[in-house]
């Protein structure tokens, strides 16, 4: 019993991040903090096991699109996405913590794919659906490849964040 309820702390918790960075940072420069959401949603995946990241994406989608309104359907709909993203491909690449910690490698690549697809996708509904933003071939490249960076450099950190420092910590 003790060990569900520091998961549901620990997915609260990075929830709570992700809903933070997305009410107080404006939108234009919390997509570009993306790496946070990132790590937190790694991180999560490794704490709380099978599906943390879908739970952190869902109830951190909630609170956001609490707090944005006006696109909240989108807000939560990317934000669960994302986290189901992230979850599919560390099982896919097989991204879970050992004992001796995680393949640094394994999760650069799932974060890569993860943080690629729900980029695009995001920029392809609202430039195409919604029609806000004027949709090309060059924003589209622009937008993969500064995902894929960001994708690769917070699954890095999240990487180096539990093999260094968190593996140690009792879940």
């Amino acid at each position: 019993m003790m060990q569900k309820a520091k998961r549901l702390f620990i997915a609260a918790l990075f929830s709570s991040i992700i809903f933070v960075m997305n009410f107080f940072v404006p939108p234009p420069i919390s997509y570009l903090l993306i790496a946070v959401q990132a790590v937190v949603l790694a991180l999560a995946t490794f704490f709380v096991g099978k599906l943390g990241a879908t739970y952190v994406g869902l109830v951190g989608g909630v609170l956001s699109a609490l707090a944005r309104s006006a696109f909240g359907p989108f807000t939560f709909i990317f934000t669960f996405l994302y986290g189901l993203l992230v979850d599919a491909f560390m099982f896919a690449f097989k991204a879970f913590p050992e004992k001796e910690g995680v393949n640094r490698n394994r999760v650069m690549l799932a974060m890569a794919f993860s943080t690629a697809i729900i980029g695009f996708l995001s920029y392809y509904v609202f430039a195409t659906y919604l029609q806000i933003i004027e949709f090309n071939m060059v924003m589209s490249g622009l937008v993969i490849f500064v995902a894929v960076g960001s994708g690769l450099s917070a699954g890095y950190a999240a990487a180096y964040l539990w093999n260094k420092y968190l593996k140690s910590i009792p879940t």
